[in-house]
């Protein structure tokens, strides 16, 4: 008779005393935290800075998800859940220098957007959407004796292609901007690609732990659009000219070390600072001056810009906007929107009664190539 055989499967274990009341302790932690979450979002829910279902709610929004992602960022913003989110980046940050989903580290203390490198669903489809509003807009401009001249902004992981390191750029992405450029262009509308401008500079040409450009890119593309103003024959109005100063070099915070959820760290356990001499810039005032007008005047007036700039935080940052008013030697009224996108500036200058009131001469339309082919969510509307 055979022998049974023995029996390998694992024994039980019986917790410790100690084990049993830790396991008992954790559960209750964990259901308060759970509780503590709940009540946080539902406040935040009660308040009504949540919004459950967007006005412009497509059937495509909701097969894919996006409804429900919208929901759940919205929700993460509640004071417990995001303050865990915080100790979970920082954990990550400090033990494997992961900086998360929306930011990636490049060579030498180099962060890049992920946004930059994402291959967007129907990409070709918003892009043409995108372009069709753009021609819509340089249309109804015309109709008014008004210009557009747009100004793509490239990719830093484009320009800045040398820190990428381990990092990789879908080929698919390497003419979208130059192909959408084009399109444009064969349409009749005035567009122009900085990457040619920004190339020669590599990554100088932007801000090591930021999205945005370096005064050395802002400020060559600052000069590019000018030179294409010049060319299509607009005087930029009333001359004024202005002194640049370069100030002390002083810690720049980095809006990608925000974007990780590490800037509430403290300096030294932060990605590397970065150190920028910041310009300043000042109108030459002639004997009897008065002083320049203000951006937010009324266009029209002869002692007023008749040049608008609309577009994102590129055109608030590293003093583009003192480069470009240099560049023209004139002032220029700023319409710029940070975190707008492609539709926030124009939208914010199109409704304001100065647009309808006293029009400019030239619209510079300032749009970043990685908002070429996300949908075209929020429609440009114009003021009755």
């Amino acid at each position: 008779m055979a022998e049974p055989m023995p029996d390998s499967s694992p024994k039980a274990v019986i917790p410790s005393e100690f084990t049993a009341r830790i396991s008992k302790l954790s559960g209750w932690v964990f259901a308060a935290f759970l509780l503590a979450s709940f009540a946080s979002a539902v406040w935040l829910m009660v308040s009504g800075k949540v919004q459950l279902l967007s006005p412009n709610l497509t059937q495509d929004q909701v097969l894919h998800g996006e409804v429900t992602h919208k929901i759940a960022k919205q929700l993460s913003m509640a004071a417990v859940p995001e303050r865990a989110a915080d100790l979970e980046r920082a954990a990550s940050w400090l033990t494997f220098h992961d900086t998360g989903a929306r930011v990636r580290p490049g060579c030498d203390g180099w962060l890049f957007l992920t946004d930059e490198m994402r291959i967007n669903r129907h990409a070709q489809d918003n892009a043409d959407t995108k372009a069709a509003a753009v021609v819509d807009i340089q249309q109804r401009l015309a109709k008014r004796g008004i210009q557009l001249l747009v100004a793509v902004v490239p990719d830093k992981s484009r320009i800045g292609a040398s820190q990428l390191c381990d990092l990789r750029r879908p080929a698919q992405l390497q003419d979208r901007a130059v192909a959408w450029v084009a399109a444009l262009n064969k349409a009749g509308v005035k567009a122009i690609d900085l990457a040619p401008t920004l190339q020669p500079l590599g990554a100088e040409a932007f801000l090591r732990t930021d999205t945005h450009w370096s005064e050395v890119g802002s400020s060559a593309a600052a000069k590019a659009i000018a030179q294409q103003v010049q060319a299509m024959g607009i005087s930029a109005t009333p001359h004024t000219d202005y002194e640049r100063t370069v100030q002390n070099p002083a810690r720049r915070p980095g809006d990608l070390v925000h974007l990780a959820g590490l800037d509430w760290l403290p300096v030294s356990a932060q990605p590397a600072p970065e150190t920028v001499a910041a310009s300043e810039f000042s109108e030459k005032k002639a004997e009897g001056s008065s002083g320049a007008a203000r951006e937010d005047d009324l266009f029209g007036d002869d002692n007023l810009p008749n040049i608008a700039l609309i577009g994102t935080s590129f055109s608030r940052n590293s003093n583009f906007l003192g480069f470009l008013q240099q560049a023209l030697a004139a002032p220029v009224g700023n319409f710029s929107k940070d975190g707008g996108e492609f539709s926030g500036g124009a939208n914010t200058y199109f409704n304001n009664p100065a647009f309808k009131d006293t029009p400019p001469k030239l619209v510079i339309w300032e749009i970043p190539e990685r908002d070429i082919q996300t949908p075209y969510s929020e429609t440009i509307e114009w003021a009755k």
